[in-house]
Formats: C-alpha cells, sequence, structure tokens
C-alpha cells in the first residue's frame, strides 16, 4: 500500500513532476494510483489531473457527503438539478408591451392575485400558447442555445427577436 504523505510541499512536488510525464508514464502512474487501467480515451492532461487531485484526496482528504451527493445527482440526471426560487422572488417578464410580475410563493408561484403550480402554467396564461416557464420568465436557455449566449440579442428581418427579457430586480414599479 502507497504511503500517505501529508506534507504540503511534498504533495506540490510530486504533482509538478506529473507535467514532465509522458503518456504512457502517466498510465502506470494511474495504474499504481487508483488500481485499475485508466478509460483509453483520457488525453495526458485530463489523466495528470486527475492523478494530481487523487494524490490530494489521500494526502488531505476527499469531498465532503455533501458534495458528493450534489455530484452523484449531476451524473444521475445529466445535468444542473432543478434551480429552486426561495418564495419571495419576484420575476419580472415584459411581453408584448406589457409588464408581468410573478412572486414565488410556498406552494406555487403568484401572479395577479391566483397562485399557479408552475411557471409554464403562469407563461401560457400570458401568451395563450404552451410555453415553457422557465424560458419564459429567462430561468433556463431557449432551445438550441447554451447559456451563455441566452442574454444575446438576435436580429432577424430588421427587428429585435422577442425572446425573453433578463431578469431584473424587482424594483416596486
Amino acid at each position: 500500500m502507497r504511503q500517505q504523505r501529508t506534507e504540503p510541499a511534498a504533495i506540490e512536488a510530486e504533482i509538478a513532476c506529473l507535467h514532465s510525464l509522458a503518456l504512457d508514464a502517466l498510465r502506470r502512474r494511474w495504474r499504481v494510483i487508483f488500481g485499475r487501467t485508466p478509460p483509453a480515451p483520457l488525453s495526458k492532461d485530463l489523466l495528470g489531473r486527475m492523478i494530481a487531485w487523487r494524490l490530494q484526496e489521500q494526502a488531505f482528504g476527499g469531498l465532503d457527503r455533501e458534495s458528493l451527493s450534489f455530484l452523484d445527482g449531476l451524473a444521475r440526471h445529466g445535468g444542473s438539478p432543478r434551480r429552486r426560487l426561495k418564495p419571495g422572488t419576484v420575476l419580472v417578464r415584459d411581453y408584448h408591451g406589457q409588464r408581468h410580475t410573478v412572486t414565488v410563493a410556498p406552494d406555487g408561484f403568484d401572479w395577479q392575485g391566483t397562485t399557479y403550480a408552475s411557471l409554464s402554467a403562469i407563461a401560457r396564461a400570458i401568451t395563450g400558447t404552451a410555453w415553457s416557464g422557465p424560458r419564459f420568465f429567462a430561468l433556463a436557455p431557449p432551445n438550441g442555445t447554451s447559456a451563455r449566449t441566452n442574454n444575446k440579442k438576435s436580429v432577424r428581418g430588421g427587428r429585435a427577436d422577442r425572446g425573453p427579457s433578463p431578469i431584473r430586480p424587482y424594483d416596486g414599479r
């Protein structure tokens, strides 16, 4: 069994040496540290990073139970967990010249004095068509785009796209 070192300088030096190893040497090092053959498609950079992480984990400890549970959820569901909006959060959306304000309630979403079970039900009531509520209120990116491009405006036929307006804090107006 590998002797564990807890001296930060020793771990740092060991990790620094990883950068100079060839791919075959990194794969051998992986087998020693992880006790199995590394996955074939892993690049040299990724092998080195994962070995460095394991060395630090062995020396200083791993992730706490909550972090492990969170990562397990990401792996099982293939993405980020659903965003949880706290009661009292206010969402504002301008649609066809009218401002719509929705307040997150403990049991749903309040819009115009009525509590709805979902944002999609409100989006449907506002537009008269089937909308994804999170997309309508700019909590999720539009279909076919990444979250990073969600705030960019596009121009079609000389007019600005009428997609979701960005979320802004409610200022009472």
